[in-house]
């Protein structure tokens, strides 16, 4: 069954997120290793962070994760001594960030004859959209420039800051970027809510020229195997941040048609 959407689907954006990265990743995989054999091996490269989630995110991103218990103030205990002295409560309380180990997953394209890094396919997640992973991620950027590699970052999450803050992005909900190695610009994608994800390059090695990534295909693909459509529920209200009116019009009217068959 095929999603609602044309593009990104902004359900995919909650709970199943963590899902749609890593099958999204494996798909992309899939898709480059015939494009680049035998010159080239793409790996998936796992990395363990902790991210540090707000407390009001955990329903939309861990809803079956009993984590937040809300501390109910108590009475002072009196202890039955002549010392006994009541302590008040605390005047004030905040809530914490909650902890959780998270997997992130980039795809490389490694040279087999040289056995370096070529090219580094990150795509987002929350992990890295936010401090202190924001932060780490940009550090590992620089890393990768200084080492000569390709960056391909491919952003399909609204929540958490982008890492390219350019005025002709901010507007639009997605959006792939491309710094290529040696290169001082970095090549951008905005992608509205309406449009099919892109065709995007994926660099190698000169004289080698890039080899196309279909991330469209590699979604609606996880999309299908996964059954998304028979676990996301429709009638609500797609995870945070809120759409504009005009944008959820537009979604109730592609999930209307959906249900009734195209």
């Amino acid at each position: 069954m095929p999603s609602p959407f044309p593009g990104m689907d902004p359900y995919l954006e909650g709970y199943l997120w963590a899902d749609v990265h890593q099958a999204l990743a494996y798909q992309c995989r899939r898709q480059l290793v015939p494009l680049v054999a035998p010159r080239y091996a793409v790996r998936l490269a796992v990395t363990m962070v902790t991210d540090r989630v707000p407390a009001h995110e955990i329903g939309i991103i861990f809803p079956d994760v009993e984590i937040i218990r809300p501390h109910r103030p108590t009475e002072p205990a009196v202890v039955a001594t002549p010392a006994a002295v009541a302590i008040p409560p605390a005047p004030a309380s905040m809530p914490l960030d909650v902890l959780i180990p998270t997997r992130l997953v980039t795809v490389e394209v490694h040279d087999i004859a040289q056995n370096t890094l070529v090219t580094s396919i990150e795509i987002m997640s929350p992990a890295n959209k936010r401090e202190p992973g924001l932060q780490a991620f940009m550090s590992k950027r620089d890393a990768l420039r200084l080492a000569g590699v390709h960056i391909l970052e491919i952003d399909l999450l609204r929540r958490g800051q982008r890492p390219w803050p350019d005025t002709r992005v901010e507007a639009v909900p997605y959006m792939a970027a491309l710094v290529r190695a040696g290169h001082l610009q970095v090549e951008l994608w905005p992608i509205d809510f309406r449009d099919p994800l892109p065709l995007l390059p994926v660099p190698l090695r000169s004289p080698d020229p890039d080899v196309p990534l279909d991330v469209q295909r590699a979604l609606d693909t996880i999309y299908d195997e996964a059954q998304y459509g028979l676990t996301l529920n429709y009638d609500g209200l797609p995870p945070s941040p809120p759409l504009s009116a005009q944008d959820m019009t537009w979604v109730e009217s592609c999930v209307r048609s959906w249900r009734q068959g195209g």
